[in-house]
């Protein structure tokens, strides 16, 4: 639901030391968006959000050889029970069938009303509805269809694969992810875990300096 210039304030703050590059998926297909990634990110280190961590991570089993590092923000390797997976996918092909149908104006408010979002300023949600009301829904609905959690397969059991350095970082008030960062860190080779004080989901949007000082680090000590 983000556009790729949600990330303005870290990649500035990152691209005064080093070239950035900022991706949106614009065709709704895992493959399309794992090519949009290896397009934009081929040679150097991704960072994913989310859904985009997700990817990300998909995108690095897939062709680990391509990247230097990765670093996942509120993201998932996948849920592991069967049943969990099966009940997830049918909640968002529900969901995909009513967003399709919906007016993008219904679909955000739908979104910006989840309570994972809850530590988010009414000024930074404003912020970013803005880029989330220039949607399509009919492609929001297929992205969902394409790269939902229910969907994807977990790679849980493929950490031990990735050799690159990774860090996953997750907000302190998202208790969630915080605890899948520090399990996936753990299963990693090279893997390490923050998490971040004060934030929820969405780190990089409500911490960006915080942030931002996290990835240069990253880039400086984790890949050297």
């Amino acid at each position: 639901m983000q556009r790729a210039d949600a990330w303005a304030p870290v990649a500035a703050r990152v691209g005064r030391r080093m070239p950035t590059a900022t991706v949106d998926f614009t065709t709704p297909t895992l493959d399309a968006c794992l090519g949009a990634i290896r397009a934009a990110g081929a040679g150097g280190v991704v960072v994913g959000y989310s859904m985009g961590g997700r990817l990300a991570l998909r995108g690095a089993l897939r062709e680990p050889a391509l990247y230097r590092g990765l670093v996942l923000v509120g993201a998932t390797p996948g849920i592991e029970d069967d049943a969990l997976r099966r009940s997830r996918r049918a909640a968002d092909a529900e969901l995909a069938d009513w967003i399709e149908a919906a007016r993008i104006d219904a679909v955000v408010d739908h979104w910006e009303s989840q309570p994972i979002f809850a530590s988010q300023s009414p000024k930074l949600v404003a912020q970013q509805r803005r880029g989330r009301l220039t949607h399509d829904p009919r492609q929001l609905a297929q992205m969902l269809r394409a790269t939902g959690q229910g969907v994807l397969e977990p790679v849980w059991d493929d950490l031990y694969k990735l050799a690159m350095p990774v860090l996953a970082v997750a907000g302190e008030q998202d208790a969630k992810y915080a605890e899948i960062a520090e399990r996936m860190a753990t299963q990693l080779p090279r893997g390490r875990a923050v998490i971040v004080p004060g934030a929820g989901h969405a780190v990089h949007l409500e911490q960006p300096d915080v942030f931002g000082d996290l990835l240069l680090e990253f880039l400086d000590q984790d890949l050297g």
